[in-house]
């Protein structure tokens, strides 16, 4: 058996992350690990319906951004509230790009990682 289990982004201000994901998805955190020398903390953000998480990643020593190149890869979620997430979204000015004839948008997050919003279809 292979299944997905979580992915990762590396982000320079967790307590700012954690409080985008919560605010802009509805995601809040399952677990955490702290290394025991301060050098690192993980935070697990999942959706409640899935068993799979995002992991925030924070590196103490860590000062510039992060190079994410093109923005060339994204995570998805799908809703069945897209109209009411897009509105939300559109508050927090966090909406980076939009693609209107395939009815789709996207957010970024405080670290410039790019989250595509995807409408459930029948």
């Amino acid at each position: 058996m292979i299944k997905f289990n979580h992915y990762n982004f590396n982000v320079l201000d967790l307590e700012r992350s954690v409080a985008f994901y919560d605010a802009a998805l509805g995601l809040k955190p399952v677990r955490e690990k702290t290394a025991q020398d301060g050098s690192f903390k993980l935070v697990f953000l999942g959706d409640g319906l899935t068993e799979f998480s995002l992991e925030l990643t924070w590196l103490r020593d860590r000062k510039e951004p992060y190079n994410l190149g093109e923005c060339e890869f994204h995570l998805a979620f799908l809703t069945d509230e897209f109209d009411a997430l897009y509105a939300k979204h559109k508050e927090m000015g966090c909406i980076c790009y939009e693609i209107p004839a395939m009815g789709i948008y996207f957010i970024s997050d405080p670290d410039g990682y790019w989250i595509e919003i995807v409408p459930v279809r029948d």
